[in-house]
């Protein structure tokens, strides 16, 4: 097992795997304090995972704030058990250290237990029951020791963390929250290995061999050769529980008359957490876009792939994507595990505002700008992360608020 989740993550058990994952923890920032609900992260191939853990954790600060949970917010006036009160947005995403440990604690083993739970579901609308055979749902943690179970040869090569894992497992979600919240302090550890056993466990959850399927490719893993701060095949499995490397919806069939069509899964269910992706072309001169289910979640909580960097864009509003007239204005926020923050507002109504402003750019009236200097000009003076938010809304009007944290 040791040797197989080394292949198949990092590529190869016999060379060093990349050192960063054992030295990369999910560390909190001071509580009650301004981006308390972020956590904080070098820039590195972790950051896809980092990024992926912390719309979760968004979630939870924002939209599964049960009465329960309301006595321990930074500045709570709120009696606890009356939902009629509503906690003003700041002061969810300013939680002390109680609520931070508790939201940390349930979004690791939320993704985990999804990643155990997923096949249960997906693998009958496959009907692929044959090959991996539908058990009850069975989450995995695994946790370093000092004990390595597996010595230096030629070829497995020691990185400290793989060969001293023990392996718990969890059929319960219960179970598994309690066990995760008793053990998080080596989840978040600052310099500890957190994201890499977060990886691990999620992907014994998933299962070694339905990674690989996943994969499409017995041969690859996900690490080797992937971008310099991760593959977005991480973010789709911890958001998803399966670990593909397509973002479209459901299954396409690529193929030609030379060859037979081969299925490429992609996300088959809405999933609450979604995805935006801005990377200019790909090879083939084809965009490589979300689906519909990736693109509008339930949730209006978005990883972004900005040009190769993850962020995370998010509103404070649960109805904004279900509700026509909350999306004609409103702010949108953007962070990113490195400490970059910034407050943005979204302006979707009827005015062509980016007809507006290329006329204007020119002295012109509108008519007489052609089209494509038109889109020429708004897309020299937009940003990356203004363009971002355009595959999304695609001729909004985008104001930066206040100074952006960088």
């Amino acid at each position: 097992m040791c040797m197989a989740l080394r292949q198949v993550v990092f590529g190869s058990c016999a060379n060093p795997p990349r050192g960063e994952w054992s030295r990369t923890g999910l560390t909190l920032r001071a509580g009650g304090q301004a981006m308390a609900f972020g956590i904080r992260a070098a820039r590195n191939s972790t950051r896809s995972l980092v990024t992926a853990v912390q719309a979760v954790m968004l979630k939870h600060f924002l939209f599964k704030n049960t009465p329960s949970l309301k006595r321990v917010i930074t500045g709570g006036t709120i009696a606890a058990g009356n939902s009629s009160v509503l906690t003003p947005a700041e002061t969810l995403l300013k939680p002390n250290h109680e609520r931070q440990v508790e939201v940390l604690s349930l979004s690791i083993a939320e993704v985990i237990w999804r990643c155990g739970s997923a096949d249960a579901t997906i693998n009958h609308s496959q009907g692929d029951t044959a090959n991996f055979g539908i058990t009850s749902p069975k989450a995995i943690v695994v946790l370093p020791q000092d004990i390595p179970y597996v010595q230096h040869s030629s070829q497995y090569f020691q990185d400290g963390i793989t060969e001293t894992l023990h392996v718990f497992e969890f059929s319960n979600l219960d179970d598994l929250q309690i066990f995760v919240k008793r053990y998080l302090y080596l989840f978040q550890d600052e310099g500890g290995p957190g994201a890499i056993i977060l990886l691990y466990s999620a992907v014994l959850s998933r299962g070694i061999a339905r990674i690989r399927n996943d994969l499409e490719d017995p041969r690859t893993s996900i690490l080797p050769g992937c971008p310099e701060e991760g593959p977005v095949s991480i973010v789709i499995l911890l958001l998803t529980g399966r670990c593909s490397p397509h973002l479209h919806n459901g299954v396409l069939h690529v193929g030609d008359e030379n060859t037979y069509a081969i299925p490429r899964w992609g996300v088959l269910t809405r999933s609450e957490v979604g995805i935006l992706v801005h990377d200019g072309e790909v090879a083939g001169g084809v965009s490589r876009q979300p689906g519909s289910r990736l693109k509008t979640p339930s949730l209006p909580i978005w990883v972004t792939l900005c040009q190769g960097h993850f962020g995370v864009l998010f509103n404070t509003n649960r109805e904004l994507l279900r509700n026509y007239h909350a999306e004609r204005r409103f702010e949108i926020h953007y962070y990113t595990t490195s400490g970059s923050n910034v407050t943005l507002t979204v302006d979707t109504r009827a005015v062509n505002s980016r007809d507006i402003a290329s006329a204007g750019a020119n002295n012109l009236p509108d008519s007489r700008v052609p089209r494509d200097m038109q889109e020429q000009i708004v897309d020299v003076a937009t940003t990356p992360l203004e363009k971002l938010i355009h595959t999304k809304w695609q001729d909004a009007q985008i104001q930066w608020n206040g100074t952006p944290v960088l």
